[in-house]
């Protein structure tokens, strides 16, 4: 992986054991490795282990991989299912489970309160638990209660820095973050916490461990509200001719907006992290009596969001019953292995419903990923994928598919007729080539079509 420069106050800390190892073990405990740091994080699973300790991740993540590799060869990185081993001599404690969500996209912790409390026996007086796993409010100071009931006289602090990182951007986001909240209820264990983390220069902002839980609901909420937003903008736009994606574009020049606002329209957040903290936010508005309006009309038009890009296919085909449909993109974002509540495997399952098969491809999609029967068949290429198909979606904006040579998938295709969920592709060569084109929020309510199907 490429050394990018980084300004960061080296300095000296024991031991940091890193409890639960998937995508946000795996890049915290390889990054603060990298960072000077001696690391050892404990994960339950023996498979998982045995990769980690030959430099394989438990799903790809653009360098993570050659970091492990690096940091495992010079000893400051190793993996282990021994808990009380990873904990012996630890003052700095990181939960780093990814919080597992279920078909409702509401939080499960079992994984965290399994972890914590077949820790506590091992704690030594002194240390601080940071939990960097997305959590509902108040839970971190569920954790403590529990540690201190099982353990009285054990000296801990509790501090909640909740993670910051992105599929396919996870490595740069750990280690130049735009800024790093720190959550605790005691200056101590503000100031223990604070010193793990100044090997990053980022700003930290100090608040109360509930104020900082509430943080990442309320990041990721307005994230998923401007995504709802420019989907509302670019439904809106398909039906009176205007181009949403110029919108967004326009937009994000406002000052008051900004250049990295979500506004490019296309299909509705998925892999549970934003639905997380929106379904988190319901609770807490029902467990205090106050009507979430805001976060119950962000989740409405997500859900609609993906079920628009079957219900336009069946309008330009006619039917889906007895279609073959190919789906490009199966992860839930480009840049990552991981299928999670990916918006592809929700489409797949309303195509297959509605009577279609399914051939699909996607460059790094890890099938093991897929709880239950797959519902479609996967190719080992796109050609493959899109040989003999009625229609292609492209769900996930993999750069690859920007580059595809539409001339040559043309004579493999039984009707040509594309829909471009995430708005990759270039419309005026597509149509050019004689294939009926829609995007989402172009201003098209019908297909644009360059020959007959």
């Amino acid at each position: 992986m490429k050394e990018r420069p980084r300004k960061v106050k080296r300095v000296e800390i024991g031991k940091v054991a890193v409890l639960g190892i998937w995508h946000l073990g795996a890049v915290t405990s390889a990054c603060l490795a990298d960072l000077g740091y001696h690391v050892m994080g404990f994960d339950p699973d023996p498979q998982r282990l045995d990769k980690l300790n030959n430099g394989v991740p438990p799903l790809y993540e653009p360098g993570l991989e050659e970091l492990i590799r690096k940091n495992l060869s010079i000893g400051k990185l190793s993996y282990t299912a021994d808990l009380k081993d990873a904990l012996e001599g630890a003052k700095h404690i990181i939960v780093a489970f990814d919080t597992p969500v279920n078909e409702r996209d509401e939080a499960d912790l079992s994984p965290i309160w399994n972890a914590l409390s077949q820790s506590t026996p091992y704690l030594e007086d002194d240390c601080v638990i940071i939990v960097s796993s997305q959590v509902p409010l108040g839970s971190c100071e569920e954790f403590g209660s529990m540690i201190s009931e099982r353990r009285p006289s054990l000296r801990f602090g509790i501090a909640y820095v909740p993670e910051n990182l992105r599929l396919g951007q996870a490595i740069e986001r750990f280690e130049h973050p735009d800024m790093i909240v720190i959550g605790a209820n005691d200056p101590n264990t503000h100031e223990r916490a604070e010193h793990l983390y100044r090997v990053i220069d980022a700003p930290k902002a100090k608040v109360d461990l509930r104020t900082a839980e509430m943080v990442k609901h309320a990041i990721n909420a307005y994230l998923a509200m401007q995504i709802s937003f420019i989907n509302e903008i670019a439904n809106l736009s398909d039906n009176l001719g205007a181009d949403a994606i110029k919108v967004g574009e326009a937009m994000r020049l406002d000052n008051r907006i900004g250049s990295k606002a979500m506004l490019k329209p296309g299909l509705g957040f998925a892999g549970g992290t934003l639905a997380r903290d929106l379904k988190a936010l319901q609770k807490l508005g029902q467990k205090v009596g106050y009507e979430t309006h805001i976060v119950n009309s962000i989740l409405r038009v997500n859900r609609n969001q993906n079920r628009m890009i079957v219900t336009r296919l069946q309008k330009g085909c006619g039917s889906i019953n007895g279609l073959t449909v190919g789906v490009l993109g199966l992860t839930y974002k480009p840049g990552t292995s991981t299928l999670r509540r990916s918006a592809s495997l929700e489409i797949i399952h309303e195509l297959v419903e509605g009577g279609a098969k399914v051939k699909a491809y996607d460059p790094e999609a890890d099938l093991h990923e897929i709880q239950g029967p797959i519902e479609f068949e996967f190719c080992p290429d796109l050609v493959t994928a899109a040989k003999d198909t009625d229609a292609l979606i492209f769900v996930t904006a993999w750069p690859e598919f920007r580059e595809i040579d539409f001339s040559k998938i043309k004579p493999i295709v039984k009707r040509t007729v594309i829909i471009d969920a995430q708005n990759v592709l270039d419309p005026k060569n597509i149509v050019r080539l004689g294939f009926a084109y829609l995007g989402v929020g172009r201003g098209l309510r019908e297909f644009i079509r360059g020959g007959k199907e």
